[in-house]
């Protein structure tokens, strides 16, 4: 069985360049998950990614399934892009590791379109306490392998205020996030409000 997490790890670190640091999580009867952190920027100034290191070792299996795959199924990691020095996001790092484990300890299967809900703020005085599950390949490219495996996705998370996550219940993942689009929301900044969802901005 080849080892998947090492290959996970270069292709993060040749779409992103290298971690400035690295973290490691152990939940009670799963393995190890890492999260890693590396610095950027765009026009508008410096980022913060956050990518997960682990949840792709296994394939999700769905909870429905009488006997889990040890091969086949969906495998994926996640990560996180927010704005630098605009909140204390390092202390997102625990939050982020829950989410990877999920598939270990609850048995869900993370994909796009799906709402992760942590229970409390990602970060101290975050106004987001879940993420959406973005559309793979964009930041970071698919990671193919040897069949019969499925291929690594490397999903965007992004985060929702309460308000947000209520309406995306109600309206579904596309609506949310053409609203995000139509106001021209930065869902990086680690501190925005919640986008106008009342009828009259419909």
């Amino acid at each position: 069985m080849v080892d998947v997490l090492p290959l996970v790890e270069a292709r993060l670190t040749t779409a992103l360049g290298e971690p400035d640091s690295r973290a490691a999580v152990t939940f009670l009867g799963t393995e190890r998950i890492e999260v890693l952190r590396f610095q950027d920027s765009d026009q508008e100034g410096a980022l913060v990614r956050y990518a997960t290191l682990g949840m792709s070792a296994h394939p999700m299996t769905d909870p429905t399934a009488m006997l889990a795959d040890p091969v086949k199924g969906p495998r994926a990691e996640l990560v996180l892009s927010v704005r630098a020095g605009l909140a204390d996001t390092g202390k997102v790092l625990r939050p982020l590791a829950v989410l990877a484990a999920s598939p270990q300890v609850e048995g869900v299967v993370v994909a796009p379109g799906a709402s992760l809900d942590v229970g409390e703020p990602l970060w101290p005085g975050a106004p987001f306490t879940s993420v959406l599950v973005g559309e793979p390949g964009g930041l970071v490219e698919d990671l193919e392998l040897d069949e019969p495996m499925d291929p690594v996705r490397f999903l965007p998370l992004l985060p929702m205020t309460p308000n947000e996550a209520a309406w995306k219940r109600v309206h579904g993942a596309q609506a949310l996030q053409e609203r995000w689009l139509a106001n021209g929301t930065d869902l990086r900044d680690p501190a925005r409000r919640s986008v106008p969802l009342d009828a009259a901005a419909e």
